[in-house]
């Protein structure tokens, strides 16, 4: 250990009165450069990549874990998870925590995936030797750059040839070279089946409970939100438009490439169940609506379909906020105060709408930033916003990809020059990794979202007449947007040269109906 580190954890024994941050320097000062690379791999669901590339010290990591609100001194258990994985039981003290009440919480607190920390538990098994053995045996795929067994497992993981659900060449690699390795994959197995088939809960609980509600494993909600990712485009050229303007190139997307199939068939053995919808407020209603932008062109019409959301749900009972030309760096502010609002406790869902411009699967803010949909449904997931766990979490987006028109009468498209965009961003990362989510986006592929100059665009309108009309009905959300979806694909210029479908795409584990109010919404 430096010297430093030893006059520090001198001085903490001496004085007991050493605040968070002295605690946590102590604590780096006792980790060495293989627990900091642990660090950095424990860490790897929970903070980007390129942060943690730049991270050469455990107090970095640390820096990242309070600013991403995973660490506080109210709350270290994250951090005593890590050292409680790393073996280094002995500097939980600085925590207040020992390895027995870490133990007794991991089931309900865990966040180190299991997969992950199989991985960690693996590399500790892979010696040098066995190490050069399983890059001999996998060279034509490895480059040859000096690896540990952890960096090793990370590049197998980054390559996609092993996941949670995929362990063949893991299994195949530790059966040739480190055979007793196959009892922790085989301890993983089971850990990870137990979690899958839970039965629900009578009571809904305010944080996640790991092994208890998490329903789909991360592959299968990875291929289910894969739809967002970018898929291959072609165009074609509609005909003339008429009255409607010029003529408009489509250009289709594979923004839902997979169709949205009901994730919910893996309860089918359970008991139909409703999503409660009586606690002391229906929720909060976030509408990011962007009119103008630096150079893109405005979105006339828009204003028309945030009143319409405000006036609709508002009806329903929930608490809407609207936020007009949205930048990037406002948006990641509202994210944030969402994310850890107080008044989701006592909310029984939460709804995000964004009425923007758009391209592959992201969103544009105001000062043309692109943002990936799913970062944005990211910051709602069960263990980022335990408010919301358990409860719906509903997200509607008015955007959409195509080539960019300016007729002279009363239809855009809500899309966006490709030539003159910046770079399509990487989808791959921030996938929520729960239940309990359902995006609506305006179109499927083939088709740009149209929007009217004056009564706002198609999606959103139906929308709102079908949450008008259905609710009184006791339809549930789903049957809602089936006829949303019947009502729109109906519509169309005077030529009938221009249509539009909207897709949902969901993860809830339950009927989602909203209680009819009192008072009759009008028009």
């Amino acid at each position: 250990m430096t010297s430093q580190g030893q006059s520090l954890r001198f001085r903490s024994d001496d004085n007991c009165q050493v605040n968070f941050r002295e605690k946590l320097l102590i604590i780096d000062s006792n980790l060495e450069a293989q627990d900091v690379e642990g660090l950095k791999f424990l860490c790897r669901d929970w903070i980007s990549h390129k942060k943690l590339e730049k991270s050469s010290s455990a107090s970095d990591i640390f820096d990242h874990l309070l600013a991403e609100e995973l660490l506080s001194e109210e709350d270290p258990f994250f951090l005593a998870e890590l050292l409680y994985i790393l073996k280094q039981n002995s500097l939980l003290r600085y925590l207040r925590q020992s390895r027995e009440q870490v133990e007794s919480l991991l089931p309900t607190r865990r966040r180190v995936s299991l997969f992950r920390n199989l991985l960690y538990e693996l590399s500790e098994g892979i010696g040098s030797e066995n190490l050069k053995d399983m890059v001999f045996l996998m060279r034509e795929s490895i480059p040859k750059i000096q690896m540990t067994s952890l960096s090793f497992l990370a590049y197998l993981e980054k390559q996609a040839l092993i996941d949670e659900d995929n362990l063949m060449l893991l299994e195949d690699l530790c059966r040739k070279v480190v055979p007793n390795l196959m009892r922790k994959i085989e301890k993983y197995k089971r850990e990870k089946a137990s979690q899958v088939v839970t039965p629900p809960v009578d009571q809904e609980t305010e944080s996640l409970h790991q092994g208890e509600e998490e329903l789909f494993s991360r592959s299968d909600v990875n291929q289910f939100f894969g739809a967002l990712q970018v898929g291959s485009m072609m165009c074609w050229q509609m005909g003339n438009a008429g009255s409607y303007g010029d003529r408009e190139t489509l250009v289709s997307i594979e923004m839902l490439g997979a169709s949205a199939e009901t994730l919910t068939s893996e309860t089918s053995t359970k008991e139909a169940t409703v999503y409660r919808m009586d606690r002391k407020h229906r929720g909060h209603c976030v509408v990011v609506n962007n009119h103008s932008f630096t150079s893109l062109s405005d979105r006339p019409g828009t204003h028309r379909d945030a009143e319409c959301l405000e006036r609709v749900f508002q009806w329903l009972g929930f608490s809407v906020h609207i936020y007009n030309n949205v930048t990037k760096g406002r948006l990641d502010e509202v994210l944030k105060e969402y994310k850890s609002h107080p008044g989701h406790a006592d909310g029984d869902c939460f709804v995000f709408c964004v009425l923007t411009h758009g391209k592959f699967g992201a969103v544009y803010s105001s000062d043309e930033a692109l943002v990936p949909i799913r970062e944005i449904m990211s910051h709602f997931t069960a263990q980022q916003c335990p408010g919301l766990a358990h409860k719906p979490k509903l997200f509607f987006i008015q955007a959409c990809q195509g080539e960019e028109i300016q007729p002279s009468v009363s239809i855009e498209a809500d899309a966006v020059n490709s030539e003159h965009s910046p770079p399509t961003p990487s989808l791959l990362a921030s996938v929520p990794s729960d239940a309990d989510f359902l995006l609506g986006l305006a179109t499927v592929p083939g088709y740009v979202s149209f929007r009217h100059v004056e009564e706002g665009s198609w999606y959103i309108q139906s929308l709102y007449n079908n949450l008008k009309n259905l609710v009184p009905r006791h339809e549930d959300i789903l049957s809602i947007l089936t006829a949303v979806n019947n009502d729109v694909s109906q519509q169309a210029n005077k030529e009938g040269t221009k249509r539009q479908m909207p897709q949902p795409a969901y993860t809830l584990r339950k009927k989602l109906v909203f209680p009819v109010p009192q008072e009759k919404l009008l028009l």
